[in-house]
């Protein structure tokens, strides 16, 4: 599968190597470092702090998504996201992705030096969205997901995992692409830990390799998830071990991006699974 993505000056050749992106939540409340960073300046920091620990991509949130979240006003969002995207704009060279669900929050993210959207949703939570990133020629990250984060992990069920979050994900780039945001610049995400059980998101590691038949760039995101401090009975800030564990797992299995909230240590990780999955230490 072809995994170069080219659109307005910026290219990712994920054929090429394995992508870092690291997590940056301007939030109060999110379960890993909800208000560690909710502050511009230590977000702005911390941001840096990324980019120089090799971040490819830096994506930027400022609604929590946890379990039981409940949702705040595009305003509100804006008012925690925009400033940092201003204040990392010139200092750092990795990408900006904004993290949203909604099309103002995307547009004004976008205006202010972002250059990708990463929707949680889909693009289905705001009817604007789709059009939004169609005229900003800019990529889409299309996550899976049941429910919402307010009720997607009260008993989810599925009949096939597996195939349910593949055919959700093959509607979700059909939609951007009528919706005129050019196929090769989607990608995709299973979205571990949202509407999953902890065996549910150990399944979709696994079988991250099925993902491939959509022909699109595979993001994965298990840092930190709590399924990872159920299997080592660890606390949000102990997993780094277990997310570095899951991440090497995913990227033997496929992954094209991964998520994570320690860069440094993903990085490393993901140097070392790319050289044996070569077969050579590389440059």
């Amino acid at each position: 599968m072809g995994a170069l993505l080219e659109w307005n000056g910026h290219v990712l050749d994920l054929d090429k190597r394995t992508h870092v992106m690291g997590v940056l939540n301007v939030t109060p409340d999110s379960f890993s470092d909800g208000g560690h960073y909710y502050e511009t300046g230590k977000a702005v920091a911390h941001g840096i702090r990324m980019d120089r620990d090799g971040a490819d991509i830096i994506d930027i949130g400022g609604e929590s998504t946890r379990p039981y979240s409940e949702a705040i006003s595009a305003a509100e969002e804006m008012d925690r996201v925009i400033p940092v995207i201003e204040g990392l704009r010139k200092e750092i060279t990795a990408l900006m992705s904004i993290d949203t669900c909604k099309a103002q929050v995307a547009r004004e993210a976008i205006r202010s030096g972002a250059s990708i959207i990463n929707d949680i949703s889909a693009l289905r939570f705001d009817p604007e969205m789709a059009p939004t990133a169609a005229r900003a020629g800019v990529p889409v990250i299309l996550m899976h997901m049941k429910g919402t984060p307010g009720d997607m992990q009260k008993n989810p069920v599925y009949e096939d995992l597996i195939q349910e979050i593949i055919d959700f994900l093959r509607a979700a780039v059909d939609r951007c692409e009528a919706a005129g945001i050019r196929r090769d610049l989607t990608m995709v995400d299973p979205g571990i830990g949202f509407g999953k059980t902890f065996d549910h998101n150990l399944q979709i590691i696994r079988g991250l390799s099925r993902f491939q038949c959509l022909e699109r760039p595979i993001l994965l995101g298990p840092s930190n998830k709590a399924f990872i401090g159920h299997i080592l009975d660890r606390g949000p800030h102990e997993r780094d071990t277990g997310s570095m564990a899951a991440v090497a797992a995913g990227v033997m299995n496929g992954a094209h991006i991964v998520r994570v909230h320690h860069v440094k240590k993903g990085v490393e990780t993901v140097r070392i699974i790319d050289a044996i999955k070569r077969g050579t230490v590389g440059e």
